[in-house]
């Protein structure tokens, strides 16, 4: 897990060669006027959803995971911070489910490990060994969620 100020994004540039267009299109693009939806960059090796989501209590925490993408989750409207839940992968136990390929997703019901917050103007990146949980909080947010193949 990676929370930093998307000042400082080029620093994580040599982690994938796909970071930099994903980032590209955040620089580039009008965020307040971006549709919801998905958008294609690269077709599907970089995307990014938008959404306009209402943030939910902690307790409601689902961990989720992924194997083919990498998350990029930026804030661009609405509340200006949201909490995260954060726990190493191997360390889950409690799945829900299993884990859907098409969406490339798993869901974990155990408790993470940590909390963080992401602030307007910050990024976090979510490598296939974080679990995380995401949309926590209190308010609606716009989000961009970026989906890098790993």
């Amino acid at each position: 897990m990676i929370l930093d100020s998307i000042k400082n994004a080029e620093l994580y540039y040599s982690l994938n060669p796909r970071l930099k267009a994903a980032f590209d299109f955040l620089a580039t693009c009008n965020t307040k006027t971006i549709a919801p939806g998905k958008h294609q960059i690269v077709g599907d090796e970089v995307f990014v959803n938008v959404m306009e989501i209402d943030l939910k209590p902690r307790y409601d925490a689902l961990l989720e995971v992924h194997d083919k993408y990498i998350d990029i989750q930026v804030i661009v409207g609405g509340a200006t911070k949201e909490e995260f839940g954060w726990m190493e992968r191997k360390d889950c136990k409690k799945a829900k489910g299993e884990f859907d390929t098409e969406r490339d997703v798993q869901f974990y019901t155990d408790e993470p490990q940590t909390f963080y917050t992401l602030c307007e103007g910050q990024f976090t990146i979510l490598m296939p060994e974080d679990a995380h949980a995401p949309m926590l909080g209190n308010g609606k947010v716009k989000k961009m969620i970026f989906k890098v193949l790993k």
